[in-house]
């Protein structure tokens, strides 16, 4: 039977540096921290062979004085935190005193460091955990940290490094989420002698855009919105900017890169609505909070993050997402147009008619009333104002937005537009091309309308909010449409019939193999009635009628608002269309249609002018 016995001290640090240490990318990340807690400016990076070979970082910072040095290189011991309630509200990115040690023992390591007060400056090499004495060395300013052969003496994890294309590939990615999350601090990265990347000192906004490129510039959509002691702020893209895979997500916590269920689940139910479920989101996304309302120290990495009050945060921010995608067309259209503050500055309040609505009754999670929830509820109570309602489906009237295509409109001209006007940023109508695309025009120039995409998110929209308040108006059918069902849908016809009636719909059995549709929603009256019948049994069997109306009901309301919106090569009139305009400009996430498509785009005066080489 072996004995007890403590560890020699190198390999402690070895299997520390396990967790700190995973390749190249995560010591890069480690030592970048470190030179952005010391107040650094400007950071300049050299990596020889994706950094397995080596890596130099060079920065500005404040520096450390020669009686610290090898005390920097020591296990546990950090200048960050002193006690357990440091701990509990740690600000800086670094803390645990562990990162340069764990380097130090899987490399050749060398820092170099000189603080103001000092005439030189002082270097110190650690191999195997053996620390040098600290000797002079020469160096302007800040400090320098040099890697070498990483894991040299740690054969079992050097052959678990990939090629030096990856490796690059990597520390280029942990370079971008630093450098996205310090906007005011410069930064150069060199690869094998050739600079690589070049990111002068900028606000938030204008290092994302040139992070992410020029494309997301054109697709993102800016937030900044305030709750309390709570900030989320950032760039989120559109759905028609959806990607394949996950690497334009960028998501911080207090200047943290952080991956975090909670957020992310809240980031995927904003997006809910308007993505194809197999297409991910962009975004760059900042959440500001009290140091104490989130404990950072997780894992050794400290990638993840534990909030107090989860579901507060949750809830703020779905709702600030949701609301920055759900502006709309008029929303969108007020961008263009309106420059008062709160449009674009980072501290300035938002506009005075981006009134903030209650959160949806479905989104929301259950309350508690024995939970203690202080975030919660100040959440709640920030953002619990006076809700912006929209209109139900069962109050529209002749000529209303509800029913663009079944109400008698007036035959009147519609007034052309006029520069500047607020009032109708999709303009008038002009014509119907090709029985699918609407023309108009507005203060900027042509509006091109996707005409079944846009009816289809409007139907969405109405219906979702009618179903929510159990206000689904019905329309009875003058002939009930008989039509032949299999065994499985005349089984779900009876077992979902309270559903049905929920939904508008009366369905009922006339024979063992026919069904009869005898009332459908009233702003379905033109859909093909068999068809959607089937479609609705369809998703109800292969759900349950329970679970349909919970898990899917997005799912199945999105069916109905599809086969209720206008088809293509219906012929328009001119005030059917500008009806269609109005719903669109009133109407949530009107940008796109439940897929995730645009429902419209603009083609600017400018723009035509350079089709036709207009001036040139």
């Amino acid at each position: 039977m072996s004995s007890i016995q403590l560890l020699p001290d190198l390999l402690v640090s070895q299997i520390a540096a396990g967790e700190v240490v995973e390749r190249p990318a995560s010591a890069l990340k480690e030592l970048l921290e470190n030179s952005l807690d010391a107040g650094s400016r400007d950071i300049r990076l050299d990596l020889e062979e994706g950094g397995i070979k080596s890596m130099r970082i060079a920065d500005d910072g404040a520096g450390i004085a020669p009686d610290e040095l090898t005390l920097a290189l020591t296990r546990h011991a950090t200048s960050k935190i002193a006690s357990l309630g440091d701990l509990e509200r740690v600000a800086s990115l670094g803390f645990r005193g562990e990162a340069l040690a764990s380097i130090a023992s899987v490399a050749r390591l060398t820092l170099t460091s000189r603080v103001a007060e000092e005439s030189h400056a002082w270097k110190v090499g650690a191999l195997d955990g053996r620390l040098h004495p600290p000797e002079p060395a020469a160096l302007a300013g800040g400090t320098v940290v040099e890697v070498r052969d990483l894991f040299f003496n740690t054969p079992a994890r050097r052959k678990f490094m990939k090629t030096p294309a990856t490796e690059y590939a990597h520390c280029d990615e942990a370079l971008r989420r630093i450098a996205l999350s310090h906007p005011d601090c410069a930064f150069t990265l060199s690869h094998n002698g050739r600079v690589a990347r070049r990111w002068v000192a900028a606000d938030w906004q204008a290092r994302a855009l040139e992070i992410l490129g020029e494309d997301f510039e054109q697709a993102a959509r800016t937030l900044d919105e305030s709750a309390g002691p709570l900030r989320l702020f950032g760039l989120v893209g559109l759905p028609a900017y959806s990607r394949s895979g996950r690497d334009a997500q960028y998501l911080f916590v207090n200047g943290r890169f952080v991956r975090d269920k909670l957020l992310n689940h809240a980031v995927r139910e904003a997006y809910r609505d308007v993505l194809h479920q197999e297409r991910h989101p962009a975004y760059v996304l900042f959440l500001d909070l009290p140091p104490e309302a989130v404990d950072v120290n997780v894992h050794p990495a400290k990638t993840e993050v534990r909030f107090r009050d989860g579901r507060g945060i949750h809830q703020f921010v779905l709702y600030v997402l949701e609301r920055a995608l759900g502006q709309g067309a008029r929303g969108k259209g007020q961008e263009q147009q309106d420059t008062s503050p709160g449009t674009r500055g980072e501290d300035a309040p938002p506009p005075a008619s981006f009134s903030s609505p209650a959160l949806p009754v479905w989104s929301r999670p259950p309350v508690h009333a024995n939970q203690p929830a202080p975030y919660y509820q100040m959440v709640a109570e920030a953002l619990g104002r006076e809700p912006v309602q929209i209109q139900a489906a069962m109050d529209v009237g002749p000529g209303s937005p509800g029913l663009p295509f079944d109400s008698p409109l007036p035959q009147a001209p519609c007034p052309m537009p006029q520069a500047g006007a607020a009032a109708t940023p999709l303009g008038h109508a002009l014509a119907q091309l090709c029985g699918i695309y609407i023309l108009a025009e507005n203060a900027q120039g042509l509006i091109v309308v996707d005409m079944h995409a846009a009816h289809e998110r409007i139907l969405y929209e109405q219906i979702k909010t009618a179903y929510d308040a159990r206000a689904v108006a019905s329309q009875p059918l003058l002939i009930p449409v008989v039509f032949a069902a299999t065994r499985l849908e005349m089984a779900t016809a009876e077992e979902a019939e309270s559903v049905f009636s929920q939904l508008g719909f009366e369905i009922a059995a006339v024979s063992p193999t026919h069904l009869a549709l005898r009332a459908v929603p009233a702003m379905l009256k033109d859909a093909d009635g068999e068809r959607l019948a089937h479609e609705v049994l369809k998703e109800l069997h292969e759900f349950g009628s329970s679970n349909a109306m919970h898990a899917r009901r997005n799912e199945l309301l999105a069916t109905l608002a599809c086969h209720g919106a206008v088809r293509a090569n219906r012929r328009l009139t001119v005030p059917e269309m500008n009806a269609l305009l109005r719903d669109m400009e009133n109407t949530l996430r009107a940008d796109q249609c439940n897929h995730g498509r645009p429902t419209w785009f603009q083609l600017s005066l400018s723009d035509l002018d350079k089709f036709f080489m207009r001036g040139q």
